[in-house]
């Protein structure tokens, strides 16, 4: 009992060692000292940061919402017979995304990108996916991250709105050029959620009896999931954990390409997407059962 009453007097005196007429309450506080007046500053730029990195959320996720605009236009090509028009109307919807591009390089100005990396990675991963899944349309080949960066590269005009006077509008404009560059992460892993929508793709020219894409989406994701193979678990933990998902893709793929290939002078080509629908599901049983 003493040691109880011990230890609680000891909080009490010990507490009672500030009186309360001598209690800071904030009235003491001197607001011109040098230490205030250095967290005040702290306070500011801090604050900023903040409003910075929410602006950027905020267009990161226009980013995102547009380039999935654009993929989900890009699909409507196997079924439409207008390829070059889609193709126009994507070309507009990715030059709308890179005007939102070039504001959050605005934005980056003169700050370290990195701090500000998780805000924007998702957009960026998106957009990759989106310019990615065109050039493949137009190419059937992969886009380099050289020349993903290459169309991130812009020129606007400085009007100088500062101390200009009316007469010097022709003369005081100037060229300045804004520059992101999308990091090898952002890049591997919009390749990786590219391998679905390619996939999807293939689904749907089975449906509308196109033998022939099938098999070459089945050769360029069979050459991505060798790449993904040769990073293994020495690459980011996005990319190990996205290889599954890309070996699920493959799998559905080539199982469409052996349906075709075994089965497809003996089924109509209006059923093949049935048949195909069938053994993906049959594929999905089975993996889940192991």
């Amino acid at each position: 009992m003493s040691g109880k009453e011990g230890s609680g007097g000891f909080r009490k005196r010990k507490h009672d060692n500030f009186p309360h007429n001598q209690r800071r309450d904030g009235k003491d506080v001197n607001s011109s000292s040098p230490v205030m007046l250095a967290f005040k500053l702290f306070q500011q730029e801090l604050d900023a940061r903040h409003d910075k990195y929410e602006r950027l959320v905020k267009l990161s996720r226009d980013i995102t919402v547009e380039s999935k605009r654009t993929i989900f236009l890009l699909h409507r090509i196997t079924s439409a017979p207008d390829m070059e028009e889609i193709l126009t109307e994507s070309e507009i919807k990715l030059d709308g995304v890179r005007q939102k591009i070039l504001q959050v390089a605005q934005e980056l100005s003169g700050e370290d990108m990195h701090q500000f990396h998780r805000a924007i990675t998702t957009g960026l991963q998106e957009y990759v996916e989106a310019v990615s899944f065109q050039h493949f349309i137009k190419t059937r080949s992969l886009i380099s991250m050289d020349e993903i960066n290459k169309q991130l590269i812009f020129t606007t005009e400085d009007s100088g709105k500062e101390n200009k006077t009316p007469s010097s509008d022709a003369q005081d404009k100037q060229l300045v050029t804004w520059s992101l560059k999308v990091t090898p992460v952002d890049y591997l892993l919009g390749v990786a959620d590219l391998t679905g929508e390619l996939m999807r793709m293939c689904i749907n020219s089975v449906g509308n009896g196109d033998i022939d894409t099938p098999f070459e989406v089945s050769q360029f994701l069979r050459q991505v999931y060798d790449g993904f193979s040769f990073i293994g678990n020495t690459g980011p933990y996005e990319v190990s954990k996205k290889l599954y998902t890309l070996k699920q893709s493959l799998a559905k793929v080539e199982n469409a390409c052996y349906a075709l290939k075994v089965r497809g002078s003996e089924i109509p080509k209006h059923m093949l997407a049935d048949v195909f629908s069938v053994k993906t599901e049959m594929i999905e049983q089975e993996e889940g059962i192991s």
